[in-house]
């Protein structure tokens, strides 16, 4: 019993801290201080799968995103220089899409709670990865799902990525400006060899 209690104190705590570190993503004014409340939130939330037994999924929730998209997301928030006057603009015009949308997830939310209150009993028994966790790691046994039963979806999810990286780079490509020296391959390849190279006779001592 003891374990369980230290279990549900540390789960509450972390729970507190991702929802409100996540409130904090929204509500700070300065986006330099929303993306680290959302490395906080993925820290917590890391730490809600290592108590589940979802060690595995906390780790990569660490590596992936908060070792790469979130930090990919702090400099690029920090190099852009965001207006916020500008940003702010079509707050108004987006208001009542926003707040269909937190008013859906807060009755999802709402049914979540009334449900286990009402301690509603599932339709059946969750299946396990594998019939002994201790004896199999969940880290295998998700292996094994992801590269057998589902290793078509996965690579097609890869595929997607790729084309949601290349069409974000395709739709915030820009025009060069003219005062900016830039790389033509074209041209480089199409040049004269003759007129590539100058070859100069320097005499000894005198220099150019």
């Amino acid at each position: 019993m003891l374990l369980t209690g230290i279990a549900a104190a540390f789960f509450y705590m972390f729970a507190f801290i991702a929802v409100a570190s996540s409130v904090m993503v929204v509500v700070a004014r300065n986006p330099v201080h929303s993306v680290l409340y959302l490395i906080l939130t993925f820290f917590n939330a890391s730490a809600l799968f290592v108590l589940t037994g979802a060690e595995f999924l906390g780790m990569i929730l660490l590596a992936v995103y908060v070792g790469a998209v979130a930090v990919l997301f702090l400099f690029v928030v920090m190099m852009l220089e965001v207006n916020r006057v500008t940003f702010r603009k079509g707050i108004a015009e987006y208001a009542p899409i926003g707040v269909l949308v937190g008013v859906v997830i807060a009755a999802q939310l709402l049914i979540v709670v009334v449900g286990q209150s009402l301690a509603i009993e599932p339709s059946g028994t969750p299946a396990l990865p594998t019939p002994d966790p201790a004896a199999r790691p969940n880290t295998a046994a998700l292996g094994d799902i992801l590269y057998t039963d589902y290793v078509y979806f996965f690579q097609i999810a890869g595929l997607v990525l790729l084309v949601a990286m290349i069409g974000a780079i395709v739709l915030t490509l820009r025009d060069p400006r003219p005062h900016i020296k830039r790389q033509n391959i074209g041209e480089q390849v199409a040049r004269d060899p003759e007129k590539a190279v100058e070859l100069v006779d320097v005499e000894s001592g005198k220099g150019l």
